[in-house]
């Protein structure tokens, strides 16, 4: 009788872990709904270090565009990451909704962060990219196309690891 309780828990345990997959995958695919795919929208402006810089400049190469925001615990997380990617690869974020120019240079210099950052205080450039919610990363490949879109938290491993892929794509 024990191996008769054995098998049935390990096929409830298969089964809700099939059930939370589904609901994962659903999630994900609900949120991502209306995010952008094919090409990347382009767009140019001012970093709140004074450099311009516009997406069109990284033609040729994967780059990063990374949507957060100073108030997103979640993005915190993940900024250190996104810190040592962009010493390596070509790196855009884009604050959302997180206050003036000189409200980010502060967020940036208390926690010791050096990637480029291009305000968007009305959330504009992130409705642009079907962004509702942060952080959200695009890996958008040399020639333009979005190749990779992660929504939530996201590890620098797996960034570079899609940032080498869509070199090769």
């Amino acid at each position: 009788m024990s191996t008769f309780f054995k098998r049935h828990r390990r096929i409830r345990l298969a089964l809700e872990i099939g059930v939370m997959l589904i609901v994962v995958f659903a999630l994900r695919a609900y949120m991502q709904r209306d995010v952008v795919s094919g090409v990347a929208p382009m767009f140019a402006g001012q970093l709140v270090d004074g450099n311009v810089v516009s997406l069109t400049e990284y033609r040729g190469a994967p780059v990063l565009v990374h949507f957060w925001a100073s108030w997103c615990g979640i993005c915190r997380l993940e900024e250190d990451g996104i810190d040592a990617i962009a010493a390596d690869h070509p790196v855009i974020t884009i604050a959302m909704q997180s206050g003036d120019e000189d409200e980010i240079r502060a967020y940036l210099q208390q926690r010791g962060l050096s990637f480029p950052v291009l305000a968007d205080p009305q959330g504009q450039l992130a409705a642009r990219y079907g962004v509702s919610a942060v952080p959200a990363s695009f890996i958008i490949d040399a020639s333009g196309q979005v190749r990779f879109v992660e929504l939530g938290y996201s590890s620098e491993t797996g960034l570079r690891i899609r940032l080498w892929l869509s070199g090769w794509l």
